[in-house]
């Protein structure tokens, strides 16, 4: 896993479009697993849409500062 926010940038730039399993932390002892797509990356932000069986586009957003305290881990299928 990259070591600096210039690092997760790029390491997600090359990976736009791919599958990935989202463990992000909900609370204490608490973990939410969602899987979906990555969609975008901006300057503070990456978006990724959500798999699901509905026909509505869910999302969630996370900063790359998520990643680096690894309050968010991303599993690229």
């Amino acid at each position: 896993m990259p070591e600096t926010i210039d690092e997760i940038k790029e390491w997600l730039r090359e990976r736009i479009g791919q599958p990935v399993r989202i463990d992000a932390q909900a609370g204490r002892k608490r973990i939410n697993t969602l899987h979906g797509t990555l969609a975008k990356i901006y300057p503070a932000i990456f978006i990724v849409h959500l798999s699901d069986d509905e026909e509505k586009v869910q999302r969630v957003s996370y900063s790359y500062a998520d990643l680096l305290t690894h309050n968010v881990a991303l599993t690229f299928e």
